[in-house]
């Protein structure tokens, strides 16, 4: 099973919580001491920890996925959420469900959507 990173946009507790209760190895921006740090760092810490990094920061995320990808630089995955749009029950489906059927092999260098 894939191991996350909660980004500083995506670290609700509840959500944190319910993963741990299901056995998913999460750790989140507070707990590794990232709070504040830039989009590429907070990216490069989860790829050095062999962790696929989980947020709702869209945008700026893809943008980093394909200036990565341009650049030569790998990252262990991304899973892009739209912030606000589902419950914590409706996120921890869709993440439990995505996890359960990739690799980490097929997350290398990817980018995951949560969809409705």
């Amino acid at each position: 099973m894939l191991a996350l990173y909660l980004d500083e946009d995506s670290m609700d507790q509840s959500l944190v919580a319910a993963l741990r209760a299901r056995g998913v190895d999460v750790i989140t921006a507070t707990e590794a001491g990232m709070l504040g740090r830039s989009d590429s760092e907070q990216l490069d810490y989860a790829t050095g920890q062999g962790r696929v990094l989980y947020t709702f920061n869209r945008g700026d995320f893809y943008r980093l996925h394909t200036q990565y990808l341009t650049e030569g630089k790998s990252h262990q995955g991304i899973i892009l959420a739209p912030q606000q749009r589902y419950s914590i029950g409706e996120q921890l489906r869709q993440i439990l469900e995505l996890i359960s059927v990739k690799t980490i092999e097929q997350m290398e260098n990817n980018v995951e959507f949560i969809k409705g």
